[in-house]
């Protein structure tokens, strides 16, 4: 399931802007990329919400990877077609992230479901199993570099056909089952419980409240990279100095990497909140950010290729100390009767908000310094935009360190 999952978004999230600026379409990337936020404002909410009261989550994930796939692959025939327009193919690729985006937090839940179902400890047997979706990430990204998929809407259609084979075998998960209509006291529930937005008391909680603060202000730099990075490094191959390097070239295989980081990064997360607890963790992967956005600033895909190369390491502390992380904590911190509820809020606050604002800045900030200059002066615009994400980042860093102080336990 896993491998599935993230198979099917490795299909075009590295890819997609570089696609977008081979149309003509460059200036948009920010809104494709937003659009993954805007409805995890609310689609992760709704279907935890259907998950927690009416419909098996397993057979949710199903039902929403179904509908993503019929609209990305109508998304990519589309966008085979001569002359094809951004007032339909964004409404198509939109109606497919709004389904595909709740099977994130769905999939987390069908998991934790499965692994406690067989006695098994989330926090310890969860990353090795979630470095799978990994592995199915970084096949498809080289998948679509490999058969020149990356400035094409031929990476969409890759996409949808995974969709459907995860749809198909969702049904096939261990039933995960739906609350009953009586609160464990035996009365009837509240209309608050009914609808399922008890998963909001959190906020009454200092530490989850600040938890969920710091997971959209963190979240803002989720999407950057992956709306950015590819259409930035592929840049190079307008310049005579590095058109000719492998990481122009194959924009899509150096930024895997990170992928590659990821999946080794994760089997280090019990290991890390064991020893550090998640305030630490959540400051590694703070600090990773500010890393990871320098470094795309100092590097080329030349004689800085080591720049590049090790900001791709980094980032998968970045991501998986954050996202895993925070995925554990909310699971371990919940009710589970409002557990599908609670991973749907942490989507809303990650994916939702914090991806909304971050990747609508950056596409402002870069239209700015990269896309307002000729093709042969865009360099020292990108690298000043990676240095204001890297000192946001920091930012972010020095206020959790400040204000996050969780329940020991």
């Amino acid at each position: 399931m896993n491998f599935l999952e993230f198979a099917v978004w490795g299909a075009y999230l590295t890819s997609m802007g570089t696609f977008l600026v081979k149309a003509g379409y460059g200036s948009y990337i920010g809104f494709f990329y937003s659009i993954q936020g805007i409805v995890s404002l609310f689609m992760p909410g709704i279907m935890g919400i259907i998950a927690d009261r009416w419909i098996q989550a397993q057979r949710l994930l199903s039902l929403c990877h179904l509908l993503a796939a019929a609209f990305m692959i109508a998304a990519g025939v589309y966008g085979m077609t001569d002359g094809f327009t951004i007032a339909v193919l964004f409404p198509l690729y939109a109606l497919s992230v709004a389904f595909y985006m709740p099977t994130l937090a769905l999939s987390n839940s069908v998991a934790f479901n499965a692994l406690t179902q067989a006695g098994m400890d989330t926090v310890k047997d969860f990353p090795p199993i979630r470095v799978f979706g990994t592995v199915g990430f970084i096949i498809t990204m080289w998948a679509v570099d490999f058969l020149g998929f990356q400035p094409t809407s031929q990476q969409f259609l890759l996409s949808g056909c995974l969709s459907v084979v995860l749809a198909a075998y969702s049904l096939t998960l261990p039933q995960v089952p739906v609350r009953s209509d009586s609160t464990a006291s035996g009365e009837k529930p509240t209309l608050v419980q009914a609808l399922g937005l008890d998963a909001f008391r959190l906020f009454k909680r200092y530490d989850m409240a600040i938890f969920f603060i710091f997971s959209m202000l963190l979240g803002v730099s989720l999407q950057i990279t992956n709306g950015f990075a590819n259409p930035y490094i592929t840049s190079f191959q307008n310049i005579p100095e590095y058109a000719g390097t492998f990481g122009a070239q194959h924009a899509n295989i150096l930024i895997s990497i990170s992928q590659i980081s990821e999946a080794f990064c994760i089997l280090l997360i019990p290991l890390f909140l064991k020893r550090f607890g998640i305030k630490r963790v959540m400051m590694i992967a703070m600090m990773a950010w500010v890393l990871r956005f320098g470094l795309f600033a100092l590097g080329n895909p030349g004689s800085g290729v080591w720049m590049f190369i090790i900001s791709c390491v980094v980032y998968g502390v970045a991501f998986d100390f954050f996202n895993v992380s925070g995925a554990l904590f909310v699971d371990s911190n919940t009710d589970a009767g409002i557990r599908s509820s609670a991973q749907g809020l942490f989507m809303i606050m990650t994916n939702g908000l914090g991806a909304t604002i971050g990747t609508l800045t950056a596409q402002a900030i870069i239209n700015h310094y990269v896309y307002a200059l000729p093709e042969n002066v865009q360099l020292p615009g990108w690298r000043t935009s990676w240095m204001i994400f890297a000192a946001y980042a920091f930012v972010v860093f020095i206020l959790f360190t400040i204000f996050f102080r969780p329940k020991k336990s």
